[in-house]
């Protein structure tokens, strides 16, 4: 059994954060995103948390619809 892996990136200025993470591992990844945020040694805000966040949940949401129904992509 095979595991697709998904990739989330934010660029700011000289900074890079990159997630790797699978299906399963999403609320690890929320969990992880709330951590960067409360890190004040590293610049990440709680809106990067909130705007990434958006963003897996809408990849989320595409992933459902297209297997609720295949034929309509």
């Amino acid at each position: 059994m095979s595991t697709s892996l998904n990739v989330l990136a934010m660029v700011r200025e000289q900074h890079r954060f990159v997630f790797v993470y699978d299906d399963h591992s999403i609320d690890t990844l929320l969990d992880t995103l709330s951590q960067y945020a409360e890190d004040p040694d590293l610049e990440f805000t709680w809106y990067d948390a909130a705007m990434l966040a958006q963003r897996v949940r809408g990849m989320l949401e595409q992933q459902q619809a297209l297997e609720d129904f295949p034929n309509a992509a």
